[in-house]
């Protein structure tokens, strides 16, 4: 018994240089995001997602935002998999889906929309280039894997007798795949997509910070 709890306890110390990226990942997103959106001309925090920053002058510091941070998520997911293994793979792997695909998604720029950058038309675009179409379907597969794995980690951390984490990893999951898709198909537009984005963050964030502590 003494032996696996010193296992258990190696592989909790072992996993935090990794899990430490994502309690990272969020902030240094939110805050090169907004501090790009806050300083570029035409940015409408009602109107735009932070991923058409990528366009205009300056829009490499977005897709070097994606990419710096899909790399973290990446690195989290490895966190993730040093604690919960050989179990939870499903938690695990769609973690690794999510950063993954935000890295695919900074190589396909969404396209300029509702008048950003200066000088786009407003309103709904009416039409979309591959590389804009290409970004969406890589966004639709990022948020789809941290919803899978937020709902994996609320069933996983139930049988571990964590039901706060269980709880939030709950509501995280249903929260992002209502805020992304109901933001694209439903009236709640682009308020539902900021709540998915900062609601994942934050579990991440959390999920990172107490997991080594649920290694039994």
């Amino acid at each position: 018994m003494a032996s696996h709890a010193a296992a258990a306890a190696r592989r909790a110390a072992g996993a935090w240089p990794l899990l430490r990226w994502g309690v990272v990942a969020g902030p240094f997103y939110l805050a090169v995001g907004v501090g790009q959106a806050l300083i570029r001309e035409g940015f409408d925090f009602a109107r735009h997602p932070l991923s058409v920053l990528a366009n205009g002058p300056g829009g490499w510091i977005q897709t070097a935002n994606f990419v710096l941070t899909g790399l973290m998520v990446v690195a989290a997911a490895a966190g993730f998999r040093r604690v919960l293994r050989p179990r939870a793979r499903a938690v695990t792997w769609f973690l690794y889906g999510y950063g993954l695909a935000m890295i695919a998604a900074a190589l396909f720029p969404a396209d300029p929309v509702d008048g950003f950058p200066p000088g786009t038309p407003t309103g709904p675009p009416t039409s979309i280039s591959t590389t804009g179409l290409l970004h969406f379907l890589f966004g639709a597969l990022a948020f789809t894997s941290l919803a899978l794995s937020s709902l994996s980690a609320a069933w996983t951390m139930a049988r571990r007798g964590v039901p706060s984490l269980a709880l939030l990893s709950l509501v995280t999951g249903l929260t992002v795949a209502v805020g992304f898709f109901g933001g694209i198909f439903l009236p709640i537009g682009i308020v539902g997509i900021w709540c998915a984005v900062v609601v994942g963050w934050v579990w991440l964030a959390v999920m990172s910070l107490r997991l080594p502590a649920t290694v039994s």
